[in-house]
């Protein structure tokens, strides 16, 4: 693969990693009834006021981060956070060769934080939109001080390269579309097979954490090698 132009190689400092989360929205019934109340009352359909009982992960303040998955493209490895209890790495034989950190939300935030403030470009898709806003927030409502600011400045891609926004052209193309699509378009393996995001809650009720964590590792793998596939072609064009 050709390497990138040096502009660019500058920009995207050394280590990349890429990184994803998932969310498990709160039960409805355990949300406090003025809270319910304001969330529906912004929804304006009733197929929308139904459905929001189901998008929670999506609204920041009202899920919490299960699974956190990291990638280095410069050693080509993985590594996952999830819930559970040790807070230590180990080996992750769920996915051969990852490593798994095991802890309760806010230790896995720490640990998030930790790890992230030793990288130099991170890659995301709609982490600029999505990802990021969401571990800052639920860092601060934990009391964790995050280490970096994951939604900085939107046209640059020196710290934060967010792929959603590199196939969009950072809203000029206006239609964005998923992470699947886009890895089926440029020949990359595609996370989406046994399982998808609008899964986790259920699978985080019922206890399958190593699910979650290797769904989100995947999808942090399939981030990762879209980046690879973009790296010398679009990415140049926009540092």
């Amino acid at each position: 693969m050709t390497p990138p132009s040096p502009s660019v190689a500058d920009a995207l400092r050394q280590p990349v990693v890429a990184f994803d989360i998932e969310v498990a929205g709160a039960p409805w019934e355990e949300i406090d009834e003025a809270t319910r109340h304001y969330l529906l009352s912004r929804q304006k359909t009733d197929e929308a006021r139904e459905g929001i009982r189901d998008r929670l992960a999506f609204v920041r303040g009202m899920g919490r981060v299960v699974s956190i998955a990291m990638w280095n493209l410069k050693t080509d490895s993985g590594a996952v956070m999830v819930q559970g209890s040790g807070c230590k790495w180990e080996e992750f034989d769920v996915v051969p060769g990852t490593k798994v950190f095991r802890g309760n939300e806010r230790e896995m935030l720490i640990e998030f934080w930790k790890q992230a403030k030793e990288w130099g470009t991170v890659v995301t898709y709609n982490g600029r939109g999505y990802d990021g806003p969401i571990l800052m927030t639920r860092s601060a409502m934990l009391d964790v001080a995050p280490s970096r600011n994951l939604t900085g400045y939107r046209y640059s891609i020196k710290d934060h390269c967010d792929l959603m926004e590199v196939l969009n052209f950072f809203g000029a193309a206006r239609e964005s579309y998923s992470l699947d699509y886009w890895c089926r378009r440029f020949g990359v393996e595609s996370p989406k097979g046994k399982m998808d995001g609008s899964r986790v809650a259920d699978k985080a009720r019922a206890g399958r954490y190593d699910e979650i964590a290797e769904y989100c590792l995947r999808d942090t793998r399939a981030t990762a090698d879209l980046f690879l596939r973009l790296r010398s072609t679009l990415i140049p064009l926009l540092g």
